[in-house]
């Protein structure tokens, strides 16, 4: 009996331990819905609040004159952002050392005989690839062909009427072996009539400067434009599609009908062309085109009519593109045959007078088909 009723109280303790039991199981079974709850409420609150915190891609655009000529760069950014100033600075500091149209720019100061001036990096950065290009060109480019510029009619010097005598005598005054860096950043002429014109590199070099400060800013995609020369980087991450350039038609009018249309990215690009620049003699009404022959010493109406470039920097580009509208398209072809990091594409005209185009293989794979 007694053993009976023992075992009939175990039975109700064991009861109230399930009853107690189940009691805190619901209660932990409601904290844990409660702190699913709350798991859900602070992860929508985080979600919404990355949503309105997440930055907007703004389309960035400055447009203005420089370096005698018009430009325009757009820059993706998170936000807006002005570069403008900085524009402006990167500008400032090109004319000052390459400027052959300030008086007071270094490379005036050089050309008028200077040689204590210790030129800046810009200047040599400038020097030396000028050089490099000068040698694999043979001579074709040539930066101290300056007294030809002012004599021909294209530089800020004065204009003298030439004959082939002349020509001669002014060729003793051109040659980039004549020139020399010396290790003090100081520039040693042989003959004090020596004329530095960067011309046919500065505007390039000031697109890559442009583009060093747009990576310092952070920016990774970008197209800067300088009176037709370009660098690309990245793409229209706004729009997710390739930068698209347009290539002028050297004997197309109007000039805003480009020749061919191109995708770019990563790279630079340099034009050059007779139709861009020329003179026409008011007494005699010839024509005289802005590219000059530093071998020759003569301007040359040659049958390539258009030369466009494209290389790692637009300073490269831009002097091989002046440097073709000087040489033969054979000897431009040779050159390529050697220049694997080049590309190119030439309008140019037969012996029979019609409209001839070249291109590597690598420009073709540019092309947006129209």
């Amino acid at each position: 009996m007694t053993d009976l009723l023992k075992s009939r109280t175990m039975t109700i303790n064991e009861k109230v331990h399930l009853l107690k039991a189940n009691g805190m199981l619901k209660k932990l079974h409601g904290l844990f819905s409660f702190s699913k709850l709350l798991i859900c409420f602070l992860t929508i609150i985080a979600l919404v609040l990355s949503c309105k915190s997440e930055p907007k891609l703004i389309k960035n655009q400055n447009r203005g004159a420089a370096l005698g000529t018009s430009y325009g760069i757009t820059y993706i950014t998170d936000g807006e952002e002005n570069f403008q100033k900085e524009i402006d600075s990167v500008f400032e500091v090109i004319n000052i050392s390459m400027s052959t149209y300030i008086p007071t720019s270094d490379i005036s100061k050089i050309n008028e005989g200077d040689s204590t001036l210790v030129v800046d990096q810009m200047f040599q950065e400038v020097f030396l690839l000028s050089k490099s290009i000068h040698s694999s060109t043979k001579g074709y480019f040539d930066p101290t062909v300056g007294v030809l510029v002012n004599a021909w009619g294209f530089g800020p010097g004065e204009q003298i009427k030439l004959d082939s005598a002349k020509v001669d005598s002014l060729l003793d005054f051109v040659g980039f072996e004549k020139v020399q860096l010396q290790a003090n950043n100081t520039i040693k002429k042989k003959l004090p009539q020596i004329r530095f014109d960067f011309n046919a590199i500065a505007k390039g070099y000031s697109i890559d400067r442009l583009a060093v400060m747009l990576d310092q800013k952070g920016v990774e995609n970008y197209l800067i434009e300088v009176g037709g020369e370009v660098v690309a980087k990245g793409y229209n991450s706004i729009t997710d599609k390739n930068w698209v350039i347009g290539i002028d038609d050297p004997v197309g009018e109007p000039r805003n009908s480009p020749k061919q249309l191109i995708h770019l990215k990563n790279r630079a690009m340099a034009s050059s062309g007779n139709y861009i620049k020329y003179r026409v003699d008011e007494e005699t009404g010839e024509k005289y085109v802005h590219t000059i022959n530093p071998l020759t010493g003569y301007t040359k109406n040659s049958t390539t009519l258009g030369a466009t470039v494209f290389a790692k920097n637009c300073a490269t580009a831009d002097g091989y593109a002046t440097s073709f509208m000087a040489m033969d398209l054979d000897e431009v072809k040779q050159l390529l045959n050697t220049r694997e990091e080049l590309d190119a594409y030439i309008v140019y005209s037969n012996e029979m007078g019609t409209i001839q185009e070249f291109m590597t293989e690598g420009f073709k794979k540019l092309l947006i088909a129209q």
